[in-house]
């Protein structure tokens, strides 16, 4: 594996090749540095941060400070993979000057390399003023958390005719604009398969089955570090939750008991020192 910092031509490559796509969520610098240096080509600091680290029940109240704040720590621990900043609600809609400017805010401030926005035709024309100012843009369709309520809930998209061709159109409409990238969330299997097939830039999959050029997963699922069920798409590689509560509650039994700290975590001092305390 090269150290060559991931870009997109990068993804362009990888395109033309057939090399699947690694890419994971991060919040923090620790998390970061292992995600890179578990050789993950790119990180995504996604609005997810919301219901991940901040404790809220969709990605809706998620800020742009939040996000600049967030992409800040995760910049600071990446060599290698390219990491992609989310523009979070109403970030990019209100007009395209605030648009670019919080875009902006995302490479200058927060040290990004790309942004990631949701959204088809009706974004179409915002993702290429970003590109015409050198801002990689990744796309993002079918589950659009950001449009949760509109949506009526957390449902996969593009089953029926009318959603399957609007889908269709959008990925169009994006890939035009400009994105290096498109992230398909919750959509049907033979459909990714289609829209990969069919476009020339990397189809990232989220619930969208194996034909996508690459995968990306919330890695807070990945590790089990959340109680109760996780989505259907996330394979859960580890059980941290539980190992985590056990190493919890292990300390808490130790310093109850005065098992710990024990002599090996202390420090001491000279008995002459000690004597003319007294």
């Amino acid at each position: 594996m090269s150290n060559q910092r991931v870009t997109t031509a990068y993804f362009r490559e990888a395109k033309k090749t057939g090399r699947k796509i690694t890419m994971l969520t991060a919040y923090d610098y620790p998390m970061a540095r292992m995600v890179d240096e578990a050789g993950i080509d790119a990180i995504l600091v996604g609005d997810s941060l919301g219901n991940a680290v901040l404790g809220y029940d969709s990605t809706i109240p998620v800020t742009m400070d939040d996000m600049v704040h967030h992409i800040k720590a995760v910049t600071r621990g990446v060599k290698r993979a390219m990491v992609v900043g989310d523009l979070p609600f109403l970030s990019y809609h209100i007009s395209r000057e605030e648009a670019l400017r919080n875009a902006g805010r995302i490479l200058q401030e927060g040290g990004a390399q790309a942004v990631k926005l949701e959204g088809g035709q009706e974004v179409a024309e915002t993702i290429r003023a970003m590109v015409s100012c050198g801002i990689p843009v990744m796309g993002h369709l079918g589950l659009t958390p950001q449009s949760i309520h509109q949506m009526g809930g957390y449902r996969v998209q593009g089953k029926d005719e009318a959603q399957a061709k609007k889908l269709l159109e959008d990925a169009r409409a994006i890939q035009e604009a400009g994105v290096f990238a498109i992230v398909l969330e919750c959509v049907p299997v033979p459909l990714a398969k289609l829209l990969t097939e069919t476009l020339e830039v990397c189809t990232i999959g989220i619930g969208a089955g194996p034909y996508c050029n690459g995968q990306v997963l919330v890695t807070h699922d990945l590790l089990g570090m959340f109680m109760g069920k996780s989505p259907r798409f996330a394979k859960r590689y580890a059980n941290l939750h539980e190992e985590i509560a056990r190493a919890l509650q292990a300390y808490r039994e130790e310093v109850q008991s005065g098992a710990f700290p024990g002599p090996e975590h202390g420090f001491d001092m000279p008995g002459e020192v000690l004597s003319k305390l007294y």
